[in-house]
């Protein structure tokens, strides 16, 4: 063996692949709003501004990192742009999925933020990200918590599915096959062995879907975990990960 290829073979083991997909949802980032400290909800919650920097440092610029909403406590987006600065200065290229706090986000203006932070951020709704053969299609979803009324929860339900649809339809248009489904609620809503948003993973062979929302212990096991009628499901909340993002591929 040439001493280049032994080079070459030791720097990809301790590198990993040359480009990497990882996922992680709920910073609930409060830079510009103190009052909004996560560490109420628990000692998971301390200091996981540092630790999440601690955890991203292996990335390179070239992965994908995938947030899946709750990005931000701000009011809107100026209120915000702290926190944005924050994860625009994570390593790797930043897909944002929205959260239901991301009140910065609004929905009919998700061109006006991605041609605002081009180059920096992905805000990823009616629309999709390639990534090598994949692409990365989702919206938030929504799941039934007792927070409004049935009727209103179907309403919101009916919508987000259209947006996933959205999404889908336009990556097939594209021309992909290969899909990696990511939404912010979980597919399911406490007690459901179906939703339509796993119909939609199921019909268009979603490989995996990633979510977030899910806070506490008491809270992780709301939805499906692990494979499900061939499709692998994944809980990506940042407490439930101890602030360390999972490989999605």
């Amino acid at each position: 063996m040439s001493l280049f290829l032994f080079v070459c073979i030791c720097f990809l083991w301790h590198n990993g692949d040359v480009m990497a997909v990882y996922a992680i949802g709920d910073l609930h980032l409060c830079f510009s709003r103190p009052e909004k400290d996560m560490t109420v909800f628990g000692p998971a919650w301390k200091n996981r501004e540092k630790r999440v920097l601690k955890n991203v440092r292996k990335l390179n610029e070239d992965d994908v990192l995938i947030l899946l909403g709750d990005h931000s406590w701000g009011t809107d987006l100026e209120n915000s742009r702290p926190d944005l600065e924050y994860i625009k200065n994570l390593p790797g290229r930043k897909v944002l999925l929205r959260g239901n706090h991301d009140r910065f986000w609004d929905a009919k203006k998700t061109d006006r933020l991605n041609r605002e932070f081009a180059g920096d951020l992905f805000f990823l709704q009616n629309n999709f990200y390639p990534y090598e053969d994949y692409a990365l299609v989702g919206t938030k979803g929504i799941a039934f918590e007792n927070l409004c009324t049935y009727e209103q929860f179907e309403k919101l339900r009916d919508r987000e599915e259209k947006r996933l649809l959205t999404s889908f339809e336009a990556a097939e248009k594209a021309g992909f096959r290969k899909f990696i489904m990511l939404l912010h609620f979980p597919p399911t809503s406490i007690g459901e062995e179906e939703s339509c948003f796993t119909r939609i993973a199921e019909e268009h062979h979603a490989e995996q879907v990633i979510y977030a929302h899910c806070h506490g212990t008491e809270r992780h096991d709301d939805s499906f975990k692990g494979m499900v009628r061939g499709v692998n499901y994944s809980l990506a909340s940042g407490d439930y990960l101890k602030f360390k993002p999972i490989r999605v591929l």
